[in-house]
């Protein structure tokens, strides 16, 4: 599951959590203002485009890259206050997403890693550690082949780095749901069907990671759990963790336990 959209089977699963999540959606948007803003807000200019972030905390830096179709909130609201208690927390909301404006031409993962990594040197960040979810986790990854003065260690939650990493399932769904137009929603289904391309991540690429890298999963995730595997063991500093009874958004669906592991992992504990 993608941000964008929920099968049929995803929103049981969803229905089934959504009273544990109201609390915490509740408490994220009573920060903000009446145009959505949350009081930590930030804009920059990158790459000839607009990008907002928000920054919480002080301490070590640790970068979130949400999911794909979502924003900071969405993939991150269990995640915001209990990092941001001892480390420097930057949230950014990619190109057309959340509130950043949507950019002319195709959405491809080099062109959001390219305004990460420009954020990131605007705000003169090194060796943070890098937390994504699905896109986020590809972007992660990406960032740390190519940028490695930028990341210290990973955690990537649903990553595939190749279309065919995704669920038969889930490679269908998108399908079904993807048109031809300039939307949003189709941009994003093109991209999820035809990519990561091989030149912006690939298991040959992963071999070249030095940093610590945790990959995450749920036992139910979108991605196969075989795919999953194959990451884990092309990378060549890595932990895995398979949570049980978990789907693709495992920050929200498991904040009990990712939360203290996350932490511990990053502090390099």
């Amino acid at each position: 599951m993608r941000f964008a959209r929920v099968d049929a089977e995803g929103l049981q699963r969803l229905i089934a959590r959504v009273a544990a999540l109201v609390l915490l959606l509740a408490t994220a948007s009573c920060s903000r203002s009446a145009t959505g803003e949350s009081e930590f807000a930030h804009w920059a200019t990158v790459n000839g485009h607009r990008l907002y972030y928000e920054v919480r905390g002080d301490g070590p830096p640790i970068v979130l890259l949400h999911a794909g179709g979502g924003n900071i909130v969405q993939t991150f609201a269990a995640q915001l206050a209990p990092f941001s208690a001892h480390h420097r927390v930057i949230a950014l909301e990619q190109m057309g997403q959340g509130h950043t404006p949507e950019v002319r031409g195709p959405l491809t993962y080099a062109l959001m890693m390219q305004d990460t990594a420009a954020l990131l040197d605007q705000l003169k960040v090194r060796n943070a550690g890098v937390v994504g979810l699905s896109d986020g986790a590809i972007l992660a990854l990406m960032l740390a082949v190519r940028r490695p003065d930028l990341v210290a260690r990973v955690v990537a939650s649903g990553a595939n780095v190749e279309p065919s990493g995704l669920t038969p399932e889930e490679i269908e769904e998108t399908r079904s749901h993807t048109g031809n137009t300039d939307s949003m929603d189709d941009k994003l289904g093109r991209l999820w069907l035809d990519s990561p391309k091989p030149d912006e991540i690939s298991f040959d690429l992963l071999k070249k990671i030095q940093q610590p890298v945790l990959v995450m999963s749920g036992d139910e995730d979108a991605v196969s759990l075989d795919h999953t595997r194959r990451i884990f063991r092309a990378l060549p500093h890595a932990q895995l963790w398979v949570l049980p009874d978990t789907g693709h958004n495992t920050f929200a669906q498991r904040p009990e336990a990712v939360n203290s592991a996350i932490l511990s992992f990053l502090d390099g504990k």
